[in-house]
């Protein structure tokens, strides 16, 4: 990023970093959806993000120090994406972008139900959610605190939303 800042301001700062169109989605799709490879990020995204742009908000989000990218073991040309302390740290402001959306738009009950659990969750459950990607992506030893249940706050989002896809197919299988 540039020198050039429109202003100091902390919205305006943070706006420059993630306001764009795409970054968010990149973000929201490597938290919640576990995407950490740039074809699962270009192929399973419900937007469509275009080839050229993901690498360029890859690219722009590496050098932010929102994301790092390693060499894939697996695949001497592929690299994984994993979230920095900062990119984990953007979870409540995703969790509220999402509540405030579920109250004011018209959001699917399947995309909507992972909004659902955070709102009601709160603070707490963001706390967990995020030291579970604490140790995801930062590594064993990451945690701040040791998990308080036995299914974690990604399983739970998970499971969630997989239920809502099941009751919707078997609907429309009946229907």
């Amino acid at each position: 990023m540039s020198d050039a800042r429109r202003s100091g301001c902390p919205i305006n700062l943070t706006l420059e970093v993630v306001g764009d169109r795409w970054s968010l989605l990149v973000i929201r799709d490597i938290m919640f959806g576990n995407r950490r490879h740039f074809r699962e990020l270009l192929t399973q995204s419900e937007e469509r993000i275009a080839s050229n742009i993901l690498a360029d908000r890859l690219k722009r989000l590496t050098e932010q120090g929102i994301l790092v990218r390693t060499d894939d073991p697996s695949h001497k040309q592929k690299g994984i994406y994993s979230l920095t302390e900062q990119g984990i740290q953007l979870l409540p402001i995703l969790a509220q972008m999402a509540a405030w959306g579920r109250r004011h738009l018209p959001v699917t009950e399947e995309l909507g139900i992972r909004a659902q659990l955070l709102d009601e969750g709160g603070p707490a459950m963001w706390d967990e959610f995020m030291d579970e990607m604490r140790e995801l992506h930062l590594g064993p030893g990451a945690r701040l605190k040791p998990p308080t249940s036995t299914v974690s706050a990604g399983q739970r989002l998970q499971a969630a939303y997989e239920a809502v896809v099941a009751g919707k197919a078997a609907a429309a299988q009946a229907g």
